[in-house]
């Protein structure tokens, strides 16, 4: 088995990043022969932990399939010193692979008491923020800004591995030491894509609440909106924004903007029970069977779910849940409904938080 081990100076000013990579954690990502672990080699174990502001690699290769139980052993040995392992796609691949390799050689799990970050789930549960071509490491670099000089894949490097064990060179073991080196070397710079989902936790502070105009794509002017100032706690890497139905949100820096369309207009608020209302067909709504007793039986009939109502004309804001009542519709089984932009609300910090919050969920739920 062959060992390297280097230190590095590293930019731990990104808060999430800092707050995620402590001493106690430890990043790690393998190389192997394929993906079934009863049938290829591991070769190659990578591994990124923190000192301070310093940066530790270290790297155990397997020169033959003889060295993979000391490999694990090495790589036990370093974990057991960490709580949090830190991974990408390292759930669902990495970890149940040497999971099995333990098991094959008769080592003890060495995973049984940590804590995980897999930061390819992460950055999959906000991909309709990133618009990327795949959630690939390398992807999620180029999203980043992150320029790597490898240019291989570890399935590009099987080959490579198989000529090595036959004939060994420098020139192959560089090429295969080079591409884990990078993977591990860049992996704690992808902490900062976790900088979006902290909006989502509710790391935010409320700056201003403004209503607007704006002219819509079909050249309409004068469309009402209402749009939120949000101070971010962890500011974001690169600017994203996303759309859903009636909502806008664009996140640059330490800022966040939310746009919601108003709605001006005459929407109705149904009542339940429709059995125990009269609907008004002079009218258009529906009253109590308790008032409407001194009503001609010409002039009502039962009330159906359809049309047990009353209307009203105001400034609405949309809501994808009953979030504040009354909730108005538009029919009685839209999804959508709305409630009115009242004194209340337009000065409620604390309303206008859950709305904030409300909305930020359904894009998230919406968007998927």
């Amino acid at each position: 088995m062959i060992t390297w081990h280097e230190e590095l100076p590293f930019d731990f000013s990104d808060p999430v990043t800092d707050r995620e990579f402590n001493e106690n954690s430890i990043f790690f990502d393998i190389e192997t022969t394929g993906f079934s672990p009863a049938r290829t080699q591991l070769y190659l174990i990578g591994c990124a932990t923190r000192k301070g502001d310093t940066l530790c690699l270290d790297q155990f290769f397997a020169e033959d399939a003889d060295d993979e139980p000391e490999l694990l052993r090495a790589f036990s040995a370093l974990l057991s010193n960490h709580a949090t392992i830190l991974s990408f796609n390292g759930i669902g691949f990495d970890i149940p692979y040497l999971k099995a390799k333990c098991v094959t050689h008769q080592i003890e799990d060495p995973f049984a008491s940590h804590n995980f970050l897999d930061l390819y789930k992460e950055t999959a549960r906000f991909k309709f923020l990133f618009g990327l071509p795949s959630l690939k490491q390398k992807s999620v670099e180029l999203f980043l800004g992150i320029d790597r000089a490898d240019a291989y894949s570890g399935g590009e490097l099987i080959e490579v591995y198989k000529e090595y064990k036959k004939s060994p060179s420098k020139d192959a073991l560089a090429l295969l030491r080079g591409h884990n080196y990078e993977d591990v070397l860049y992996m704690p710079k992808l902490l900062s894509i976790l900088s979006y989902r902290e909006l989502w936790a509710g790391a935010f502070t409320l700056c201003s609440m403004d209503a607007g105009e704006y002219t819509s794509m079909d050249g309409a002017s004068g469309n009402k909106e209402l749009y939120f100032i949000l101070t971010l706690a962890y500011p974001v890497p690169k600017p994203v924004s996303v759309s859903y139905d009636d909502c806008y949100l664009s996140m640059s820096g330490s800022t966040a903007r939310l746009r919601v369309r108003l709605f001006e207009g005459e929407l109705r608020f149904f009542y339940g029970n429709p059995k125990n209302y009269y609907y008004l067909p002079g009218e258009d709504l529906a009253i109590h069977k308790d008032i409407a007793a001194s009503v001609d039986k010409e002039h009502r009939v039962q009330a159906t779910a359809a049309n047990c109502y009353n209307r009203k004309y105001a400034i609405f804001l949309p809501q994808y849940e009953d979030l504040f009542t009354p909730a108005f519709r538009e029919e009685v089984r839209s999804k959508k409904s709305y409630f009115e932009l009242s004194e209340a609300f337009a000065g409620s910090f604390d309303m206008q938080r859950q709305y904030i919050v409300h909305l930020l969920a359904a894009i998230q739920t919406h968007r998927k």
